[in-house]
């Protein structure tokens, strides 16, 4: 099934607009607050007139932070990938959320391979409106949380995520293995994403109600997890905000789920 950039429909109609909005920056802070080094990759999607990113993929050691100014209108994903190396000649791969680049950065060639936790952002796109969401549609690999803060703070935006480490918990058809040897789940697939259910959009409401689609939302309420019945996990904000996105983080103790 095709990648969706889990916006509302109108906003998405709206892009193009959005090129004759004033030009700013957003400040994104990236934490990884996992145990292990991950490696957030970046893409632009929206069509012409989006800001182009002073990077699109990178290394984040566990308990590092990186500010990146994002230049506005712009569309895009946000992700993390997972056990990255390379591979004997040469190649820059990742067991989960690799970009298909074969470098370090993902140079706007694709998004994440499935499955990956994604934070969807459209920033300035709108009456000076930004809207943004974590999606778990397209499968989950890591815990990611969205807080804004700027003008409007927190409070009044609103934050948003998938905070639980679902890969422990996956049920076993939907569950990645790491493969090389050594055991356990690295990554959690959605039906809606994965071709092996194959999901026909007359029968979209049947699946969401599944037992695969109450997993996701048990453990995931904020979060997009069904592209067909799940509009309302898009969240706005005023468009003078920045955001922190965190990689595995841990409510009310600071310590890391990954």
């Amino acid at each position: 099934m095709g990648r969706r950039l889990l916006l509302s429909a109108t906003v998405l109609t709206l892009l193009t607009i959005s090129s004759l909005s004033e030009v700013r920056s957003a400040s994104f802070k990236i934490v990884n607050n996992c145990r292990r080094t991950i490696w957030p990759g970046l893409f632009t999607s929206g069509g012409g007139g989006m800001g182009q990113l002073p990077t699109t993929g990178f290394a984040l050691k566990s308990g590092e932070s990186k500010n990146i100014s994002i230049p506005t209108p712009w569309s895009g994903r946000i992700w993390g990938r997972t056990y990255c190396g390379r591979d004997s000649s040469g190649k820059f791969t990742c067991l989960t959320g690799d970009c298909g680049s074969g470098a370090l950065e993902c140079a706007g060639g694709t998004g994440p391979q499935t499955p990956s936790t994604l934070a969807e952002f459209s920033l300035n796109v709108l009456a000076g409106m930004d809207f943004y969401d974590v999606s778990v549609v397209d499968g989950f690999n890591l815990p990611i949380l969205i807080v804004p803060k700027g003008i409007s703070g927190a409070r009044a935006c609103g934050t948003t995520g998938c905070l639980v480490d679902l890969n422990g918990a996956c049920p076993k058809v939907l569950s990645v293995e790491r493969g090389d040897g050594k055991e356990g789940v690295v990554a959690c697939r959605n039906e809606f994403a994965d071709e092996l259910f194959n999901i026909d959009p007359s029968e979209a409401s049947y699946y969401g109600r599944s037992l695969y689609s109450r997993f996701f939302k048990s453990a995931c309420p904020r979060a997009f997890t069904n592209p067909y019945e799940d509009r309302a996990a898009t969240l706005a904000c005023a468009s003078a905000t920045d955001y922190i996105i965190i990689f595995c983080p841990s409510p009310n103790t600071g310590k890391t789920t990954e």
